[in-house]
Parts: C-alpha cells; structure tokens; sequence
C-alpha cells in the first residue's frame, strides 16, 4: 500500500487542535484526528462521503 497524503481543511487553523484530517484513495476516504496522526482512522466509501458533504452543507 502507498502512504496517504493526509490533509486538513483550508478552513482549519493551528489554533485549535479539533480538526479532522482526510486522505483519498480510489476506492476510500480516510478520515483520522489530527491531534492522533497513529491512532485509529474511519474508512468510508466516496459514495458515503459525497452524501456526508451534502449533508452538512
């Protein structure tokens, strides 16, 4: 397996340390707290995850 290229939301700042992290793949979308980069990920299909965008729009 390649490594991820994690990233935050541009919206996030250094400030506040609640911020999720992100990383695709073809096939998943790999979500991890920013503030624990080795804890556990949640893994999602792209499809679950266009649905959660229109959601929280």
């Amino acid at each position: 397996m390649t490594e991820l290229a994690w990233f935050k939301s541009s919206y996030s700042t250094n400030e506040g340390g609640a911020c999720l992290e992100i990383a695709t793949a073809p096939t998943a979308i790999h979500i991890r707290d920013s503030k624990n980069r080795t804890g556990p990920t949640l893994t999602i299909t792209p499809t679950t995850w266009t649905a959660f965008l229109r959601t929280v729009r």
